[in-house]
């Protein structure tokens, strides 16, 4: 065995390596974009597939394909990428697979780059299929491995769940081999099977339910699932809640027994023995009170005097992530022992100046919501997405935020309310192609008078830059055809498209102007690439400066860009060194007090 110092989700990609796997595929969405992009540059040398999907539905539905003809295939996404594949993910669990399909969903507790805190283990509970809930680099490698292989036994997929912790932990990590021989793929005809018709769907969900007896006996012995008998009072943890849970216990010094469970369904004979052993325990776990859920059933039958403490009774929080400092405090409760003081920033939190996430200097985002609100006034509605654009919000041109391709639907919807005011809506490049065309094309069918703008960086920035159908690369780096949002926009029913570049900031104003009199639908392309894109292209354009004529209005200080500072002393703005030339700042300012800086 070797061993490689790995990041969490860079493990779990050689998990998937290692088990032979022939297809992959993902949309990006942090915690869970190094997985695949750890694949890409392996994928020719492996001979595996490997794609940016459109969406998370799509990536599924692509793997699953592949799944049927036999070949071990991984669909990889984030917690709420799953909403938009659980279409698919709820049938599947009837028809099942062939070669085995592992769908790696990572969560996000406490909403580090999500929108909600979703616990995936109740998709896995709702599509009854098996669940692993890996608690270091380590197991999550191994997991990996491991859900392959009881995939196949069992003819299901099986659900992994690492969480942002686990996906983005470093640890040396034990690595075997690469597997590269793999069966031929052949697609076996199977109507009964692979149709599902209602008379079809009947039978199979009676073939999911007969398997449960298989899954519970498939993972009762499984290695993640640890007893360690002490004391009468008890933890039983769940995934990196386990580690918390084992560092508390050896601080306190304390003889407690522990049960780690790193699978779901739980071991029925391990919880039963756990239960019946102790006569006061404590749940661990982040987010649902999944594991709770089942100790209070099983102590129903084991043990009806055992006193549970967890999220219920308020010892553990439902929300956020835990920490060993929680857990210890939760565990010294129920053992009425001394409690600590979290641990706080200190003096640093004090004097720091707050730093909330902002748009990049010379980012085109800002200087598009910059024409589109002097286009469109302060009393305007502005629906947005899921983005790098999102994070404008202090603009006063984002008033939503629900979920990817939302914007245009929402907006849509506040149209046929009967609110008359002027309504201009935003949604990136990547996230319009992920799933706001269905919003265009229903947009245009049910006659909503709204604009969209569609801000087209030509990359899926927010999760790391990952190309998509409009890039013309594929994730292997490949060439491909580069869809023209134009065109789609034209297609499905638009007439008014016009694309403007937002550094020209005056004709862009005028473009959202026009936009916004028509009488119908229009959309409104602002087209930049991505400034750090450019920057690592090599591309580099002069920087500005404030020169005498500043009168200090502020009016460049307030259009938000990082570049620019004010300097309170000489009452006059400045722009610092994060300048990348775009040159916006000199367009609005109304006393021709910034310029280039002069060659010397």
């Amino acid at each position: 065995m070797m061993r490689e110092y790995l990041l969490g989700n860079a493990a779990i990609a050689r998990g998937i390596l290692e088990a032979g796997a022939g297809v992959v595929t993902s949309y990006p969405g942090t915690p869970a974009s190094e997985i695949v992009e750890t694949l890409a540059p392996l994928a020719k040398k492996y001979n595996v597939h490997v794609e940016w999907s459109v969406n998370e539905k799509v990536a599924l539905e692509v793997a699953i394909g592949a799944s049927w003809t036999g070949t071990r295939t991984a669909a990889v996404m984030k917690h709420v990428g799953l909403n938009v594949a659980a279409d698919p993910f709820m049938t599947l669990a009837y028809t099942g697979v062939r070669g085995g399909l592992v769908v790696i969903t990572s969560d996000d507790p406490f909403c580090h780059s999500s929108q909600n805190e979703q616990d995936s283990r109740r998709y896995a509970q709702f599509a009854c299929i098996p669940c692993m809930d890996p608690a270091d680099p380590q197991e999550a490698k191994d997991m990996t491995l491991y859900a392959f292989e009881l995939s196949e036994e069992l003819e299901l997929p099986v659900l992994l769940r690492p969480t942002t912790r686990v996906s983005h932990a470093r640890a040396d990590v034990e690595v075997g081999e690469i597997e590269e021989n793999r069966a031929k793929p052949e697609f076996l005809k199977n109507p009964v099977r692979w149709v599902a018709l209602p008379a079809h769907a009947r039978p199979r969900h009676s073939v999911l339910l007969e398997k449960q007896a298989a899954i519970k006996a498939a993972l009762e012995k499984s290695p993640w699932n640890q007893l360690v008998l002490r004391g009468e009072l008890g933890v039983i943890a769940s995934g990196i809640s386990g580690l918390y849970a084992d560092e508390a216990i050896k601080q306190l010094d304390a003889d407690i027994s522990i049960l780690h469970i790193g699978t779901f369904p739980p071991p029925d004979g391990l919880c039963s023995e756990f239960i019946r052993h102790v006569d006061k325990v404590i749940v661990i776990e982040e987010l649902e009170p999944v594991l709770e859920e089942y100790v209070e059933r099983v102590a129903r039958v084991h043990n009806l005097d055992l006193i549970i403490l967890g999220k219920r009774t308020g010892h553990i929080p439902r929300e956020g992530e835990l920490d060993s400092c929680i857990a210890r405090n939760a565990i010294a409760s129920m053992a009425n022992l001394p409690l600590v003081e979290s641990p706080s920033p200190g003096e640093a939190a004090a004097i720091l100046p707050p730093r909330p996430p902002a748009l990049c200097p010379g980012c085109g985002h800002r200087a598009a919501y910059y024409a589109i609100r002097k286009a469109f006034g302060k009393d305007a509605i502005f629906p947005s997405d899921i983005g790098c654009y999102t994070l404008a919000v202090d603009m006063g041109t984002i008033d939503t935020c629900l979920c990817m391709g939302a914007s245009i639907t929402l907006a849509s919807g506040i149209r046929f309310s009967g609110e008359e005011r002027d309504i201009c809506c935003s949604i990136g490049d990547s996230t319009f192609l992920h799933t706001g065309l269905p919003g265009l094309l229903n947009a245009a069918y049910n006659r909503a008078r709204i604009t969209i703008a569609i801000l087209d960086n030509s990359t899926t920035a927010m999760t790391g830059h990952q190309p998509h159908p409009g890039t013309g690369v594929t994730a292997c780096g490949d060439k491909t055809k580069a869809v023209s949002i134009v065109s789609l926009a034209k297609a499905l029913g638009a007439d008014f498209v016009e694309t403007v570049d937002p550094y020209d900031v005056n004709a862009t104003i005028e473009t959202f102007r026009r936009a916004k009199d028509y009488q119908g639908l229009s959309v409104v392309i602002a087209k930049q690439v991505c400034v750090i894109n450019e920057r690592r292209a090599g591309i580099k354009r002069k920087p500005f400066m404030v020169n005498e004529n500043c009168t200090g209005c502020r009016e460049c200080v307030e259009f938000g860009c990082p570049a620019i500072e004010f300097e309170e002393d000489s009452d006059s703005a400045r722009i610092n060194l994060l300048c990348t030339g775009c040159g916006v700042c000199a367009q609005i300012c109304p006393y021709d007090a910034i310029e280039v800086v002069k060659d010397r």
